[in-house]
């Protein structure tokens, strides 16, 4: 295992944001418009705050499946993501692993630095290529306790993430594996703030855990309602509306919670009352919800 490598970087300051096609990019991209940065956690600071933050940051632009933090090696550096998508993994003795959480510009890529920590037996890598904002884990650990909206966001963000985390796990249990994929498109589209991304079918299993085929026959149906074209490893989104249609509520409670914590996001999940409003989790002061059954058995 090997540290990080950064292929090119320039001050925050001087780099112009990259255009996006995605709908939900535009709210983002307003958020951005007052410091250069449409990640948002640094939109959400006050500009003196930001200000103080900024001669750390760094635009860098990351390559596709490049190491942001390794498996029980010191963490370097914090990213904020602006237009690019980072996975975070969990990883078996025998070197398989799975995904356990994404992070885009909604959030921050090094939070065990931020928890009070360095390191953390997950990895961390590029899986959509594209910009962020770095700074080093020392110029962060002096920044924190001189930025109380950075620590109030990233308090918010960690329990966000939480959400996320706690709500794949359970979609990985009872959700098919085409809504499964949908709900990953929906993720990553807006993120990466356009309607195309490079996708293989080979990349995407070992981001689920599950066989190749699995994942073809699942692309197959979210195809097949019309909502991506998939060809030469690139998937295009067609139909954001038919996309959310072919998703579980996941999406919806997982964006929902996001935009709670953070702030909206452009994003806009299907109607404004949540998936849960009408569930009914407990009776006098005991639980009402039972065990969890995959859906069709």
């Amino acid at each position: 295992m090997t540290g990080p490598s950064i292929p090119s970087q320039h001050p925050a300051s001087h780099a112009a944001a990259p255009g996006g096609t995605h709908e939900g990019a535009h709210e983002g991209a307003r958020e951005g418009a007052s410091n250069g940065t449409r990640n948002r956690i640094l939109t959400s600071l006050p500009a003196g705050e930001y200000a103080r933050l900024a001669p750390h940051l760094e635009r860098v632009d990351l390559e596709l499946r490049q190491v942001l933090f390794d498996v029980d090696r010191p963490i370097t550096h914090v990213y904020f993501p602006e237009a690019m998508v980072t996975s975070v993994l969990g990883v078996m003795a025998d070197g398989t692993s799975v995904e356990t959480a994404t992070v885009g510009r909604e959030g921050m890529v090094g939070l065990p630095v931020f928890l009070g920590t360095d390191q953390t037996s997950a990895q961390a890598f590029s899986q959509v290529a594209g910009p962020a904002l770095r700074m080093t884990a020392e110029a962060f650990r002096a920044a924190v306790p001189e930025s109380p909206a950075l620590t109030l966001a990233l308090h918010r963000y960690t329990q966000a993430l939480f959400t996320l985390v706690a709500q794949n796990s359970a979609c990985n249990r009872l959700h098919t594996m085409a809504e499964r994929c949908a709900r990953w498109l929906l993720h990553t589209h807006d993120r990466v703030e356009r309607d195309e991304f490079p996708l293989t079918h080979h990349f995407l299993s070992q981001m689920l855990g599950v066989r190749r085929a699995t994942v073809t026959e699942a692309m197959g149906t979210v195809q097949a309602r019309g909502a991506v074209d998939y060809q030469m490893g690139r998937v295009r989104v067609r139909d954001r509306g038919a996309l959310e249609g072919a998703a579980c509520e996941c999406y919806a409670i997982i964006t929902r919670e996001f935009d709670r914590l953070l702030g909206g996001s452009g994003a806009r999940p299907r109607g404004d009352a949540s998936p849960l409003e009408a569930v009914t989790t407990e009776q006098g002061g005991r639980t009402a919800l039972g065990e969890g059954v995959p859906r069709g058995e």
